[in-house]
């Protein structure tokens, strides 16, 4: 039995179905909030240069509102044909309306969201704990989907995902979670160290090597995972990113002088240090004869 009093099979069943359903929501956020941020640049910019607003047809647009619906021929979606997954097999990939390719974004990320829930699970059981670590995994898939598609790293996701591993250090919810001053020591390293890289580069190239987003995501990842880990999480980012980046550029996908957004990397980092962290560091110190 579990603490929250049922047997595994249904925790990990609810985990799936939950982590699905959530999933059809990531999808809205990584879709829309990118948009919905331009249009306030764009007002916000007209009203700081007395400029005209830019054309507003009056239509609300949010997270809630228009409803789900093709984004090409904009025909409203069937609510059976917005099941997780389920939905894009019935519609086999394509808009039933105009038979445009729906994006294989859309199951991949309720696959990823569910997968995401049971391994946070697994790992750490359902506890406070282990609920927290499924918020933030995906907090972090939201992140590294948005950075990919736009590379834009939204302070609406990173600020709040900062305070809550400060505030969740407080109630030290496991063993081994980061207490107050590991939390804070972590959050402030992790902006810290990608500042000096990115003022190094700077200087070194003349060239912008991140955006200021990367540095709160960073933040928010030392808050989570406490500043033993830090170095690990910013270790993997690294040499995810170096492997993957030159891989690419070998193989053609990629110019030399493209930018690459970084934050996926930081996320597969810090993830990795959330919920592999200690039996990383313990094989290594056993290899390596330190223990």
């Amino acid at each position: 039995m579990t603490l929250i009093g049922l047997p595994p099979v249904f925790v990990y069943g609810a985990a799936i179905v939950i982590g699905l359903v959530i999933g059809s929501f990531l999808n809205v956020v990584i879709l829309r909030l990118p948009a919905m941020m331009e249009t306030r640049w764009r007002e916000d910019a007209a009203d700081i240069l007395d400029m005209a607003e830019p054309d507003d047809t009056g239509a609300r647009f949010d997270l809630a509102t228009p409803g789900s619906h093709c984004p090409h021929c904009r025909a409203p979606i069937k609510p059976w044909h917005n099941l997780p997954v389920l939905g894009y097999f019935l519609l086999r990939g394509r808009c039933d309306a105009c038979g445009t390719r729906i994006s294989l974004q859309y199951p991949a990320i309720e696959i990823a969201a569910a997968a995401l829930a049971v391994i946070a699970i697994a790992r750490f059981g359902a506890t406070g704990w282990g609920l927290c670590m499924v918020g933030v995994s995906w907090l972090l898939l939201t992140l590294a989907a948005i950075d990919f598609r736009t590379q834009l790293l939204p302070d609406a996701l990173t600020l709040p995902l900062l305070w809550a591993g400060l505030v969740a250090s407080l109630f030290h919810l496991a063993p081994g979670a980061p207490t107050p001053s590991d939390a804070i020591i972590g959050a402030a390293a992790g902006y810290g160290v990608l500042w000096i890289v990115f003022q190094g580069f700077r200087l070194a190239t003349g060239k912008i090597g991140m955006g200021h987003g990367d540095f709160k995501l960073a933040a928010a990842l030392g808050a989570w995972i406490g500043w033993a880990q830090l170095p690990l999480a910013l270790l993997a980012a690294s040499l995810g990113g170096a492997i993957v980046g030159g891989l690419l550029i070998a193989s053609g996908r990629l110019s030399r002088g493209t930018p690459m957004p970084f934050g996926p990397w930081l996320v597969f980092g810090g993830w990795l240090a959330l919920v592999a962290g200690d039996t990383i560091l313990h094989a290594y110190l056993t290899l390596s004869g330190l223990r």
